[in-house]
């Protein structure tokens, strides 16, 4: 009988098991565009199984599979790479991840400073490894592992205390996200055939460059459900210049975080057009909505919403290609493993947990990963262009800088 263990990836992944300064532009950009590519990809192939609003956090996704792709060899390694976007050769994508981790935490946080005008700002993204202590890791594998994601192999008794072991995790992920993300791993996940778990947490807190006033927000504004209903929601509003595109079939609107280059983007596509839009966004969509976004005065109404959401990623996973690393006759995990193993490693599930708040001062998302590893400036004053995201709409926390999507989601309910 096949029994499964979890690995977390708050980013946390489990793995099953059966009976620096960012200077290297090519690296960057080569790994930003694959870590794009597999957002959308990821997107389309989630939204076909889920109902209403949608969360999730590729970067820290791609981040936590990055670490098991690392103990990866063949087939497994090969389809990981394709579902993933990998597209650079190990070990130079550890060494791009490594860096760009290091720039995107170093810039996006930051104390508040009144005397600079600075307001405070945070990006936490941690990672941690646990492995039961009697089984043979490879030493090259938790070397590689510390050196670029900065989370050595810490010794774990999953066959005689699963459930202490798995309080563990839970506290660790949670302290990482501020508590927004708690017990990703749930009771009886971890099992005495766990062999691995991986774990990546990211929290994020961005106040507005420019904060709604809270007694500028309705109480009583109407957002257009897809059904043809409406929900009476909070709506922020302000007049203030901000990056605006209206495209074909869209607008396209960014709210810059103070004092950082990072940003809330919302994309809204036009009434009665939102399922076609969202069949069709691929990343050439989105890298068009964003490059024709030009700074406009704009009269803006943004809902306030908070929520959180969930989803097993084992069958989304394999469906984009990924089939071998899930399968215990298959996968190739080796890398991980010193020696010849008589109990050989496959993925059992990854768990993906995330939340968000938007409300008048800014932005808090958090969320985590849990994958099984188991055996068996201002222009000219003009008329400003009217703003209202009163229906179903799409968005993306993102690095203006570099281009990384950190969060990817949908409101179709802020209300849900």
């Amino acid at each position: 009988m096949r029994r499964k263990t979890w690995v977390l990836l708050a980013l946390i992944l489990c793995v099953p098991m059966s009976a620096g300064a960012f200077a290297q532009e090519d690296g960057a950009s080569e790994l930003v565009a694959g870590n794009t590519a597999f957002a959308l990809d990821l997107y389309a192939a989630v939204r076909q199984d889920a109902d209403g609003n949608l969360l999730f956090s590729p970067y820290s996704i791609s981040q936590a599979l990055a670490m098991t792709y690392a103990g990866a060899g063949g087939e497994t390694a090969a389809q990981m790479a394709d579902a993933l976007s990998f597209r650079l050769p190990q070990p130079a994508l550890h060494e791009a991840f490594s860096a760009l981790n290091a720039d995107l935490v170093a810039r996006g946080t930051a104390e508040d400073d009144p005397d600079e005008s600075q307001t405070a700002r945070a990006l936490r993204s941690a990672n941690a490894l646990w492995g039961e202590q009697t089984y043979p890791f490879s030493p090259s594998y938790d070397a590689q592992i510390e050196r670029y994601y900065g989370a050595g192999l810490q010794p774990s008794d999953f066959i005689n205390a699963p459930e202490e072991t798995r309080g563990h995790i839970n506290d660790w992920v949670a302290e990482q996200t501020e508590d927004r993300i708690q017990n990703i791993v749930p009771e009886g996940a971890i099992t005495p055939d766990t062999r691995l778990v991986l774990a990546n947490a990211i929290w994020f807190y961005g106040g507005w460059r420019d904060t709604f006033t809270s007694g500028a927000t309705t109480r009583d504004g109407e957002f257009f459900l897809l059904d043809g209903t409406t929900v009476a929601v909070p709506f922020m509003f302000q007049r203030v210049h901000l990056p605006y595109a209206r495209g074909n079939g869209f607008q396209a609107i960014e709210f810059p975080y103070a004092d950082s280059e990072f940003s809330f983007t919302v994309i809204l596509p036009d009434e009665g057009r939102f399922a076609a839009f969202e069949e069709g966004l691929d990343t050439d969509k989105l890298s068009a909505a964003i490059g024709q976004l030009s700074y406009t005065d704009v009269l803006v109404y943004l809902p306030k919403f908070e929520f959180e959401f969930s989803a097993g990623l084992a069958q989304t996973l394999q469906s984009m290609g990924m089939a071998d690393a899930f399968d215990p006759m298959r996968a190739d995990f080796t890398g991980m493993v010193e020696g010849t193993p008589s109990e050989p490693l496959f993925i059992g599930e990854v768990l993906h947990k995330a939340f968000i708040s938007v409300d008048e001062n800014g932005t808090e998302a958090a969320a985590a990963t849990v994958g099984l590893v188991v055996t068996g400036g201002p222009g000219p004053e003009e008329e400003p262009t009217e703003v209202r995201v009163d229906r179903p709409f799409i968005f993306a926390i993102r690095d203006t800088q570099t281009g990384t999507v950190l969060f990817m989601g949908r409101v179709t309910n802020p209300s849900a």
